[in-house]
């Protein structure tokens, strides 16, 4: 949690007070350099400290003069561990007056969507089924193995190697999914791990892209008009990359990423030499690069997508948010982020889980009037096309 809270926080910006307050008092604390938030009835001030949180200032500020216990309980793996580290930013907690949550937000659902939760959590849906995930990394090795053997067997004529960049597109696009579970936290137990594998996979699987620190999901809409030109991707983004990672003194991501570069042209300029190899390699990119705009896109496109309205967890999700029917083309195709509303609920559960929390989540959303959107692939397809 970036070396825990400053006692200095707590004095400098209350007076030495700690006692209890009203949501009017919290809401004014709402601006750089002075931010409160409330987290189960608890009252921190993150005013400082928003600049070391792991996740971001943009995202803890978010929350600033408001509830922020159910995107606290979301992005966290270990609870108990991150309040150890939260209480020398403890300042209060509300009053015994005062309701749970902020700015008129509906209290049943709330409190019916965190008893979902601890439903959900109970029954083991946050539990991860290793072999799903060995599976899946095998299959991108397989991948990958069949399309150097087909350029070592078949040589580098047109059509091979039309074929041989479709099956290393496919690589890389689930190699994608592979590295986004990682990156949520969803995989292992310890953390760590987690953050071990997604540099193994996104760096020496999947040519390094090293994103920004955290981007929050209410950027996602915009990622299309950064990625759609044909371009961006293997020219801009390269240069992008290793900026970003030299200028970050991010050296082990850096050797992370070279790994990629050098496997690849090993494997490939002894068939194609090295312009052809770079042609083959921005010509995957280029379709992988698609095939990620279009998965990650599908389910926000065609939403509603606002500035923010201080809705509840729930109701912001699904405002923004659709699903894509579920079939195992759909679940492999999008790294089942067909269950969209799911993951944006739930981004810690692992994916192939979600089938099981979708109904009680359905089910919830009827029974408070919270409109939740299945579309078919081929009609957010069209919209997405469309936009």
């Amino acid at each position: 949690m970036g070396g825990g809270g400053q006692q200095t926080d707590r004095i400098a910006d209350t007076n030495g007070r700690f006692g209890t307050y009203t949501w009017e008092e919290v809401q004014k604390h709402t601006k750089s350099g002075d931010q409160w938030i409330v987290v189960e009835r608890k009252v921190y001030n993150v005013s400082q400290w928003v600049k070391r949180h792991p996740g971001g200032l943009r995202i803890i500020g978010h929350y600033a003069g408001e509830d922020a216990t159910d995107a606290f309980n979301a992005f966290h793996p270990n609870l108990q561990l991150v309040r150890k580290y939260m209480k020398p930013l403890l300042i209060g907690e509300l009053e015994a007056s005062e309701p749970s949550q902020d700015r008129q937000k509906n209290g049943a659902l709330v409190e019916d969507f965190r008893a979902l939760r601890e439903r959900l959590e109970a029954e083991g849906c946050f539990k991860t089924q290793p072999l799903f995930f060995i599976l899946h990394l095998g299959h991108i090795l397989l991948l990958e193995a069949i399309a150097l053997m087909m350029v070592w067997y078949f040589g580098t004529g047109w059509i091979n190697t039309a074929i041989v960049a479709v099956i290393l597109a496919t690589a890389q696009s689930q190699a994608g999914w592979l590295q986004h579970d990682f990156g949520h936290l969803s995989v292992f137990k310890n953390s760590r791990w987690d953050h071990l594998l997604h540099k193994f996979v996104i760096g020496y699987l999947k040519y390094g892209i090293k994103k920004i620190k955290n981007l929050p999901y209410n950027h996602q809409h915009k990622y299309f008009f950064f990625i759609g030109p044909p371009l961006l991707i293997p020219v801009y983004f390269q240069f992008q990359i290793f900026h970003n990672m030299i200028a970050h003194g991010l050296w082990v991501d850096l050797v992370w990423c070279i790994s990629y570069y050098v496997r690849y042209f090993l494997c490939y300029t002894q068939f194609y030499g090295v312009l052809w190899a770079v042609l083959l390699f921005n010509i995957v990119r280029f379709m992988e690069s698609h095939w990620f705009v279009w998965v990650t896109q599908m389910s926000h496109i065609p939403m509603d997508i606002d500035y923010e309205k201080h809705q509840d967890w729930l109701s912001m999700q699904l405002v923004a948010t659709c699903n894509i029917e579920q079939s195992y083309f759909n679940d492999w195709f999008s790294g089942h982020l067909n269950f969209q509303i799911e993951h944006h609920l739930f981004p810690m559960m692992p994916r192939h889980n979600y089938w099981r929390a979708a109904p009680r989540v359905r089910a919830l959303c009827d029974k408070y009037g919270v409109k939740y959107q299945e579309k078919r692939l081929l009609f957010c397809c069209t919209i997405l096309w469309k936009n």
